[in-house]
């Protein structure tokens, strides 16, 4: 039954893809293998600082995320 699920999962996010490829006419963009891991690390991080943050409102932080 996953093996299913995984199929039309997949199935879904090209047809999605496809969709906007062709409404907003534009070429495929490859992001990347490490797309999602940057991204996911980025919104931990952000995420957390904000946390931080709420507990202690003076906190400031040095480091930038890019």
């Amino acid at each position: 039954m996953g093996k299913k699920k995984a199929i039309i999962a997949v199935g879904h996010k090209i047809l999605i893809a496809s969709y906007f490829i062709i409404k907003n006419k534009v070429a495929y963009n490859e992001l990347g293998e490490d797309y999602l891991s940057n991204f996911r690390r980025d919104k931990q991080i952000e995420y957390y600082k904000k946390k931080l943050q709420e507990l202690d409102p003076e906190l400031e932080f040095d480091i930038k995320v890019a």
